[in-house]
């Protein structure tokens, strides 16, 4: 597998694991997909910070495989 193989399956795995995530985050706050009438906020405990703080993690690291994907090819 060369490095341009490998650099394709990573950014599609994170893209992957990236829609899973958000789409799970969505899905947890019982509001519609385009927004909700919940105007109150609520701090974000548990599982549901755990993954807000996995989802950060995910961008940043598809954003720099991104980077690097631009400036070998």
């Amino acid at each position: 597998m060369s490095f341009e193989q490998a650099m394709n399956f990573i950014q599609i795995a994170i893209s992957i694991i990236l829609v899973t995530v958000i789409l799970v985050q969505v899905r947890g706050q019982g509001v519609g997909l385009f927004g909700g009438g919940e105007s109150s906020f609520r701090t974000r405990r548990g599982i549901e910070r755990t993954l807000f703080q996995f989802t950060i993690v995910l961008v940043v690291i598809f954003i720099v495989t991104s980077i690097i994907r631009a400036r070998i090819f």
